[in-house]
């Protein structure tokens, strides 16, 4: 009788994570200061200041406001290096990609990745739309490749998005769940479908918004003041999308649109918009608001 082959759970020590944006910025902060070794790389040497910058800046606030210890945060910043060359990952156990949503960027990445890394390395996508299935597969290790989608700002949410492609074996979806509970984080393990689950009812709220602004039923001010006031929402649809970013937003949208076929997710018009104008919110200074002035003022 044939016994099945037991492949041992990783243990995650040394984490990689590709794409200083705000979303990789975040995901490397919050395991620095778990205790990670991490190695953030991004394509360039200014991009990478960028983001230690804002990863400094956000753990002094820490520090001021007395969440964080000053001690804390310069373990942190020791844990943290930066890296325009894979070759730096060849440690890691771990490697989270965490650029725009982009699938054909997303493979390139990871077929240049594979050469640097140990054969035992878990890849990961910190994807909020595309299937990992077909992103797993395209990798020379799709047993041990899994979705594990942050939320934004990442060191703030305590939700874990896991989802298995279909070929991602058991001691993988082990050795993130693991991690997950080492991160101070919750883990909500989502099927791999278009938008997996938050994403699938948070964006096309928010295009839905933009629907009621492109016909009229009230300004982007009524519109949040609505949501917040009368579904007690933190934020409204317009303020979160600008947070988002509002590329991301039509990404996503446009995923659903296209992998599902439901005309309920085509996205709303205006959006597309605001992209093509490079309005995309926060990120670029201005979105459904206008983050020159003080307070940031409504564009519509």
């Amino acid at each position: 009788m044939t016994r099945p082959v037991v492949v041992p759970v990783v243990e995650i020590r040394a984490v990689g994570v590709v794409g200083g944006g705000q979303m990789g910025r975040g995901i490397a902060q919050v395991f620095a200061a778990s205790g990670f070794t991490v190695v953030l790389a991004d394509v360039n040497d200014d991009a990478l200041s960028h983001a230690v910058k804002m990863i400094e800046r956000d753990m002094q606030r820490r520090v001021d406001r007395g969440t964080l210890t000053a001690e804390d945060r310069e373990q942190a910043r020791a844990n943290l290096t930066t890296t325009t060359d894979y070759a730096a990952f060849a440690e890691s156990d771990l490697v989270i990609e965490a650029v725009t949503e982009n699938e054909v960027l997303k493979n390139t990445i990871f077929r240049t990745l594979q050469p640097h890394i140990k054969a035992t390395t878990i890849l990961a996508t910190n994807t909020s739309s595309i299937s990992v299935t077909r992103l797993a597969a395209a990798t020379d290790r799709p047993e041990r490749f899994i979705g594990i989608h942050f939320m934004n700002p990442a060191p703030v949410m305590k939700l874990v998005e896991v989802t298995r492609g279909l070929p991602t074996d058991e001691p993988t979806f082990q050795a993130v769940a693991a991690l997950a509970e080492r991160i101070g984080k919750r883990l909500v393990a989502s099927a791999d479908t278009p938008a997996f689950i938050v994403n699938r009812i948070l964006i096309p709220m928010i295009n839905e918004a933009v629907y009621a602004l492109y016909e009229g039923v009230g300004d982007i001010l009524a519109i949040d003041s609505a949501m917040k006031l009368g579904a007690n929402h933190p934020m409204g649809p317009f303020e979160l999308a600008d947070y988002i970013g509002l590329d991301t937003c039509l990404a996503v949208m446009r995923v659903l649109h296209e992998e599902l076929g439901d005309s309920k997710y085509r996205p709303c018009p205006l959006l597309a918009k605001y992209v093509d104008a490079n309005w995309l919110g926060k990120k670029s200074g201005r979105g459904f608001y206008d983050y020159a002035v003080t307070p940031a003022r409504p564009t519509r």
